[in-house]
């Protein structure tokens, strides 16, 4: 394979892992049938006091906790809000993910463009010497390893354990898990916690890794809402919310090789089309809006109906992309 793709592809893998953290922290949350939409000002507020916490303390191990403890207190206060002040989840996120990001600017102006610390590459042992795949996914830091082991453990905890089962139920049928003796409102507060300090990893993974340092406005800016979106286009599954993810990066590296070369080329005609900066900018998320607009009006749904039977219940399997049933409602032990 041509050096340059593995490089590019490398590239793909390092940039996506916030948004699979991130991504991951909002499908354990929503799982439990809560919505935190304010992972976008959770993000940058967690990046920049993870970096200027790190910098003064001159301690990556530091800067990464308090990165955690400020996405976890965020999801906190819509915890309680939803469930003791019973406000809505939806609009105290909206409020929250503001109230964050201006808070990081003002806080962060001293910070802005400063050198700081950044946590270095380490390549797995063995691994890492396999052609191609070595190249391609076992030359990162820790960040990108973590996030693997993520994933794979999100799997297998909602789909192949007892906890996973009830931690599904609370965000699909809450009273039937309350009636199986389930205590609702505490595993929620568990796992909308859990899940917004998983994006305040994710907000420390830019400024301490994937975009070292702290900017005004913030290199992490939209990438929130990004995650957001990933979540559904995923289906609340997270093989298929780290596929988005993956996904979204690679569009956004071709819409900047695009830009790089200053449109694109087409060898079989010869051509080279100029295509304007901001649509380029606006590619990614054009693609990502049709294709949960294809998800939630159908349009796959039919594509996989023209498939033999057998392959159509594995697709629809694959496919699934149903919100839980009790998503952004409140709980109310009778």
């Amino acid at each position: 394979m041509n050096q340059e793709l593995i490089n590019a592809l490398n590239s793909i893998v390092a940039n996506a892992t916030p948004l699979v953290i991130a991504s991951m922290g909002e499908t354990i949350t929503e799982r439990a049938g809560v919505v935190n939409l304010s992972l976008n000002g959770s993000i940058i507020l967690s990046a920049m006091a993870g970096f200027v916490v790190a910098l003064q303390a001159d301690s990556l191990i530091i800067g990464l906790i308090v990165a955690i403890l400020v996405g976890a207190l965020i999801a906190l206060i819509i915890s309680v809000a939803s469930i003791e002040l019973r406000r809505d989840q939806i609009a105290v996120g909206f409020v929250l993910t503001l109230l964050a990001a201006d808070l990081a600017q003002f806080l962060g102006q001293d910070f802005t463009r400063v050198p700081g610390p950044r946590i270095s590459k380490w390549s797995f042992p063995i691994l890492s010497e396999i052609p191609i795949i070595g190249d391609i996914f076992f030359d990162h830091d820790v960040f990108v390893y973590f996030s693997f082991v993520l994933v794979i453990a999100a799997w297998f905890w909602l789909f192949r354990t007892r906890g996973g089962l009830e931690h599904r139920a609370i965000g699909e049928r809450p009273e039937s898990a309350f009636a199986r003796g389930t205590n609702v409102n505490r595993m929620r507060y568990f796992y909308t916690v859990f899940g917004g300090g998983l994006v305040g990893l994710a907000g420390a993974a830019y400024s301490l890794s994937v975009k070292p340092g702290w900017a005004t406005p913030p290199a992490m800016q939209g990438d929130g809402w990004i995650a957001l979106a990933i979540v559904i286009f995923g289906g609340w599954h997270p093989f298929r919310v780290v596929f988005g993810a993956y996904l979204f990066a690679g569009l956004r590296a071709a819409s900047s090789a695009i830009q790089r070369n200053g449109g694109l080329d087409l060898p079989l005609v010869d051509v080279h089309v100029n295509i304007s900066f901001i649509l380029l900018n606006g590619l990614p998320w054009l693609l990502m809006i049709l294709t949960l607009l294809a998800v939630s009006s159908g349009g796959i749904e039919r594509l996989v109906s023209l498939l033999p039977r057998q392959i159509q219940n594995r697709m629809r399997n694959v496919l699934r992309s149903d919100p839980p049933a009790a998503l952004g409602t409140r709980f109310e032990a009778e």
